[in-house]
């Protein structure tokens, strides 16, 4: 019966390898507390889009003759004004919030990327609803009614084209990952250390004098 033998080393062998350490374990519950708190945030500032938006979007006027209800001016450009409105301030509010997030945690991260996209979208939301809510009223028979003939009245807020409510979120998302691009800290490069020579020294050594 034999038994296995197991070859003893070689001095020509390379010197092994440290192990290399454990990765890292990626996202953590900070993280996900952070990413949170952000779409929290974001999300309740969506209040001060629906105040600027009820403020600052030009009103658009209408007149009844007593059957119905028409433009005051058919040429004016205060329907698309709204639209135009919220557009500017989403993107205003959209940069200002990435980089408030960016300056609050600069390493940036899957988590804080995805509450700032959701919480932006809240936001947007939020200001839309809130604004038609703190305009004029939305029943034109009601408002035509107490205006009377031929007085010009406010007509509600409104958007004719949705897609402004994503404009938050994208600009958002895209400033911050620009900003983490540039300005975030790297990370150090792990280099595997070598321990030992190879060829070991006295494979090389001198031979000595004769």
């Amino acid at each position: 019966m034999t038994e296995a033998v197991t070859p003893s080393p070689s001095p020509f062998d390379a010197p092994p390898l440290p192990p290399e350490a454990d990765a890292d374990s990626g996202i953590t519950p900070a993280d996900i507390r952070d990413g949170a708190a952000v779409a929290l945030v974001v999300g309740v500032c969506g209040v001060l889009l629906g105040l600027l938006w009820a403020w600052l979007a030009p009103r658009v006027s209408y007149v009844s003759n007593g059957e119905a209800v028409f433009l005051r001016n058919t040429e004016s450009e205060a329907r698309i004004g709204a639209d135009g409105t919220f557009f500017l301030l989403a993107l205003g509010l959209g940069v200002l919030s990435a980089v408030g997030v960016f300056l609050w945690r600069r390493r940036g991260g899957v988590p804080l990327v995805i509450g700032l996209a959701l919480g932006a979208c809240f936001a947007s939301l939020v200001g839309w609803r809130l604004g038609l809510w703190l305009g004029p009223a939305r029943d034109l028979v009601a408002a035509a009614a107490k205006a009377g003939k031929g007085v010009p009245f406010e007509a509600p807020l409104q958007l004719l084209a949705y897609g402004v409510l994503l404009v938050w979120p994208m600009t958002a998302v895209a400033v911050h990952l620009a900003l983490t691009a540039l300005w975030s800290p790297r990370d150090p490069v792990k280099t595997a250390e070598w321990y030992g020579t190879y060829p070991p020294p006295h494979v090389h050594a001198e031979r000595p004098d004769a």
